[in-house]
């Protein structure tokens, strides 16, 4: 292993840094910037069972510290995801990818998962209960923890590869849910996902996003995500993967600290496609100033 290899779920990654969900496509569409295969892994868009057009327009508004979307899972459905997305991806990609997986049903979470747990080049099930942007779906299983742990059990049914389950914020107590998802079998957690939120346009004085609300991400929410993976990376025993603002490798090396194995970048990534390499490419030289040899030593590191 090198100097910054993690390994997730028994799986070694290179590095501990992965594009999040929604933020990276399918992965084969950043491949003529730079060589995925220096990324630890990614979490590509959320698939549904069939295609979803998505919310209508505006669905993204800015915002001081970050951004807010309402883009509502848009994708082309699973099967095309097989037949187009992989075949493509399988070019310019060659390790596991995680696979991000939204529904809205038990048995939606449960029928994806199983067609893309078959798929050798996916590594991981990244099951999504907190969407905040469906009616009906996601966030509607994550803020429950009964629901959630009813998700995680009927995936784990159909699954051989490791399920992550992605938990919300939009919660009064994440790790109630966190560890109803790892007794139900969770192999890892991501969090957080985007915090629910809004605009309003004073000229129309009239919502900006047609959905109303969005989820709000970029580094308006990374002290809250890094509060929440210190508290559920002390509540369970399965890996913690950090989500939630990261821009920078001391960004990652934080939420290292308060317990993740793994890092997500999201909205820097639009800001930014080559942010995950400029981490990654930073990580050493932080490690360098903390007397730190190796990144696992890191993990967990401010628990004491």
């Amino acid at each position: 292993m090198g100097r910054l290899s993690v390994t997730l779920c028994g799986v070694e990654l290179s590095n501990p840094v992965i594009p999040a969900s929604g933020t990276f496509g399918y992965g084969h569409e950043f491949a003529e910037l730079f060589d995925l295969d220096r990324l630890g892994t990614f979490s590509f868009k959320g698939t549904t069972a069939k295609p979803r057009f998505g919310n209508p327009a505006p669905r993204i508004a800015e915002a001081s510290a970050g951004m807010l979307n309402a883009v509502g899972l848009q994708n082309p459905g699973v099967d095309a995801v097989i037949a187009q997305e992989l075949p493509k991806l399988a070019k310019v990609f060659h390790k596991p990818v995680i696979a991000n997986v939204s529904g809205f049903s038990v048995e939606e979470y449960a029928s994806v998962c199983a067609k893309l747990d078959a798929c050798p080049q996916v590594g991981w099930l990244e099951v999504n209960v907190s969407c905040p942007n469906v009616h009906g779906g996601g966030m509607s299983f994550g803020t429950d923890p009964a629901a959630a742990a009813e998700v995680t059990r009927a995936v784990k049914a159909v699954a051989a590869k490791p399920v992550i389950v992605k938990l919300s914020p939009n919660v009064t107590d994440i790790v109630s849910i966190a560890r109803a998802c790892e007794d139900a079998g969770a192999d890892a957690l991501s969090l957080i996902n985007t915090v629910l939120a809004m605009r309003i346009d004073l000229k129309t004085r009239r919502p900006v996003l047609a959905n109303v609300t969005g989820g709000l991400s970029g580094p308006a929410i990374f002290p809250l995500a890094l509060r929440m993976v210190w508290q559920v990376s002390q509540a369970v025993k399965v890996p913690v993967i950090g989500v939630g603002g990261v821009q920078s490798a001391e960004d990652a090396v934080e939420m290292m600290l308060a317990g993740a194995t793994a890092v997500q970048v999201g909205a820097a990534n639009l800001v930014d496609p080559r942010t995950c390499l400029a981490i990654i490419d930073e990580l050493p030289a932080v490690l360098d100033r903390m007397g730190v040899q190796n990144i696992t030593e890191i993990i967990g590191g401010a628990h004491g």
